[in-house]
């Protein structure tokens, strides 16, 4: 949001302040969606934000729903106003174990999406800084991923897989200079294949609704 221009350089820099103020520096971007003072101070979405923000081929509505299990019900709220899914993944080492375990948070959100009718999906494998950019890393990841949405009902043939970091902002917008080695995404879609190298690549190849 922020690099595509839907929030101001100031607004950033006062949430800097802010978030270093309670201790957690490293949450200033999460702060742009986490409006409520209670989210803030717990480090977690409470409630589903809305955002606006232009892509060269769509006006996007971010709608930022809850990660956390006690606030499901307003997950729920926000993921059935979606046309598409971006299933944020933690790259670092436990984080994502974790997420896709039985009980993972990661798991479930999966299925929640695929159950409220959301039948497009991206996944974005996040902190790839903390793995070193490693390329062994992603390939694990994918191939794990790949294997619990396609049980969830997802095609992952139809999914792009986008590494990146959000704190840095590698292949975000642009390529990133730090992962040489991802040569981009492909997926099928109804009108044939389509590939990208980014995330806003990945965003702009979502099918607008009929």
């Amino acid at each position: 949001i922020y690099k595509c221009g839907g929030i101001d350089k100031r607004t950033i820099e006062k949430f800097e302040k802010e978030a270093a103020e309670l201790g957690k520096g490293s949450f200033k971007y999460a702060w742009v969606l986490d409006k409520l003072k209670a989210e803030r101070e717990r480090g977690i979405t409470i409630d589903i934000a809305l955002w606006k923000f232009e892509t060269p081929k769509y006006v996007v509505t971010v709608i930022d729903a809850p990660g956390h299990r006690d606030f499901i019900k307003n997950m729920i709220t926000g993921t059935s106003q979606a046309d598409c899914a971006i299933l944020i993944i933690a790259g670092g080492t436990g984080e994502f174990e974790a997420g896709i375990s039985k009980d993972g948070q990661t798991r479930e959100h999966a299925l929640l999406a695929f159950t409220l009718g959301v039948r497009q999906l991206i996944v974005a494998v996040n902190k790839m800084d903390t793995t070193k950019w490693s390329e062994d890393r992603f390939n694990e990841i994918i191939k794990e991923t790949s294997g619990f949405i396609k049980k969830v009902g997802y095609n992952p043939k139809a999914v792009a897989f986008v590494p990146i970091s959000g704190w840095h902002g590698d292949n975000m917008l642009e390529e990133s200079p730090n992962m040489t080695w991802y040569k981009g995404w492909t997926k099928e879609t109804k009108g044939g294949v389509v590939k990208g190298k980014t995330l806003l690549d990945a965003i702009d190849a979502i099918e607008p609704p009929v």
